[in-house]
């Protein structure tokens, strides 16, 4: 269901082991928001909730909701430096409009709720 590049994988396996939490595990989800309608959520938790889907990818443990799921089927999770530093990007086959930065996002079946200031 989502793929994490190898370069992700280590940067975020380098922040996993500055939290020093062995119960800890990668969160991707979806909210309304955001310029287009939908933005990305990315963070570490170490609770399960109802309807979680737990799944491997790059050598981690990542658990997506029951809701968000619909919208990151195929969604590749990278990280890439620049002149600036480094962050992660997000390339979703299911986006059919996105924000400028990428951090949000639109499907052809749904819009989500866009944020009014942007």
């Amino acid at each position: 269901m989502i793929t994490i590049s190898e370069q992700a994988s280590e940067k975020i396996k380098e922040m996993l082991e500055q939290e020093a939490s062995p119960d800890l595990f990668l969160r991707v989800g979806v909210k309304e928001g955001g310029c287009t309608g939908f933005s990305y959520s990315m963070g570490f938790d170490d609770e399960n909730q109802d309807g979680d889907e737990t799944i491997e990818a790059g050598g981690l443990k990542v658990v997506v909701d029951a809701e968000s799921k619909k919208y990151l089927y195929g969604l590749i999770i990278d990280w890439k430096e620049s002149a600036m530093g480094g962050g992660f990007t997000i390339d979703n086959p299911n986006a059919t409009v996105t924000c400028g930065c990428g951090s949000s996002f639109r499907t052809a079946a749904a819009a989500g709720k866009p944020d009014s200031d942007c």
